[in-house]
């Protein structure tokens, strides 16, 4: 069963906005997508998080 996701508002100013937008178009993703896909990288760099189990479609 897939895990709920947390909703909450996130204010970017204009300028990081469009990077992110043009960087996710890049990558075939939303702008959340990305932003989760960056979080979740930086994360794990950081050894705060498990990595996903192998077959999860989280990229």
């Amino acid at each position: 069963m897939a895990k709920e996701k947390k909703a909450f508002p996130l204010r970017l100013d204009p300028d990081i906005h469009r990077a992110l937008e043009q960087w996710a178009a890049d990558e075939f993703r939303s702008v959340n997508g990305h932003i989760e896909f960056l979080l979740r990288e930086a994360l794990g760099k950081a050894n705060r998080l498990k990595p996903a189990p192998k077959g999860d479609d989280r990229q």
